[in-house]
């Protein structure tokens, strides 16, 4: 008993809500007065006006990377398209030679001279045939046409290429169209 007498005079000694009664404005409900909300309001300023820097420089931002990536959109294939004008040169230069000469050989052999400088520019792009014929058929690869009849050794293989497929950087940008062994 003697325990609960003590722990009651030391609680009525201490009053939380001592400072209620105190006149002023230097109580908890004010505890650094008209100093202290001055500061608030000026720091609360602060912040808005870095805020609206902030959101007018992401604002920014957005327009600046749209540009730039309609810009880069448009002239994307630049690159490409400069290093074929010189085969499309080479393909008036046969054109040209094709109407004056009769000799087919030699016209067969500067086409095939273009369609090789063709190739090779391409493939220096980044370019690659897709290899398809007595291959497994695989539908991430390949789109079939048709299905034919083939020995036991053949089926589910490719059996022939329609169109063939491409890789641009080892990326698949054209599926090859073939017809599947049954």
């Amino acid at each position: 008993m003697e325990e609960r007498e003590t722990a009651t005079t030391e609680n009525e000694g201490m009053n939380i809500n001592a400072d209620a009664d105190v006149p002023g404005n230097t109580h908890l409900s004010n505890p650094g007065g008209e100093d202290a909300l001055g500061k608030m309001r000026a720091e609360l300023e602060e912040q808005k006006d870095k805020y609206l820097r902030l959101f007018a420089e992401f604002d920014n931002f957005k327009r600046r990377n749209a540009k730039e990536r309609i810009e880069l959109i448009q002239t994307a294939g630049k690159d490409v398209i400069i290093s074929l004008l010189e085969i499309l040169d080479d393909c008036d230069r046969a054109e040209k030679q094709m109407e004056d000469s009769d000799d087919a050989a030699a016209n067969k052999e500067g086409v095939l001279l273009v369609f090789n400088k063709l190739r090779n520019t391409l493939q220096s792009r980044g370019l690659k045939t897709m290899e398809s014929v007595n291959t497994g058929f695989d539908v991430e690869k390949h789109e079939a046409i048709t299905e034919i009849e083939v020995s036991e050794k053949q089926k589910g293989k490719v059996v022939d290429e329609i169109v063939k497929g491409y890789y641009l950087n080892d990326k698949l940008i054209r599926f090859a169209k073939v017809v599947v062994g049954k």
